[in-house]
């Protein structure tokens, strides 16, 4: 399973971006998506999740009403509308693959996706 994250780039605070995660070689060891994001010099955070035959979704906190995970089947993507962007949403966003849905608690542990994307930058000017 190969995954390219793009769509990173500047905006103004307030502002909206959307990140694309195409994937290839999808299999069921990857039917889970996931976003997470990374500060220099902090852990990767996670940031949402969703399935790729339920449409189930999952959101941090932190991002809960103002960012939508989504999925494009037939385009094999995987889409993270951002909206009312803050300063601090600017770090490095990853996108991830895993097998199950497991435990909502499960979620945020990077252990548990075994493929990854490059990283895409997300700069938000206040």
């Amino acid at each position: 399973v190969q995954l390219q994250a793009s769509g990173g780039g500047l905006v103004q605070a307030g502002g909206s971006l959307r990140l694309s995660c195409a994937t290839s070689g999808r299999s069921f060891s990857s039917n889970v998506m996931g976003w997470f994001r990374q500060a220099p010099g902090k852990e990767r955070e996670f940031v949402a999740a969703i399935n790729w035959s339920y449409y189930t979704t999952y959101y941090a906190d932190s991002v809960k009403g103002r960012f939508t995970i989504s999925r494009d089947n037939a385009k094999n993507t995987v889409y993270l509308q951002m909206n009312s962007l803050k300063p601090e949403d600017t770090v490095v966003y990853y996108c991830a693959a895993r097998t199950t849905w497991g435990t909502l608690a499960s979620m945020p542990d990077t252990n548990e996706y075994h493929y990854w994307g490059q990283g895409t930058q997300v700069t938000v000017s206040s």
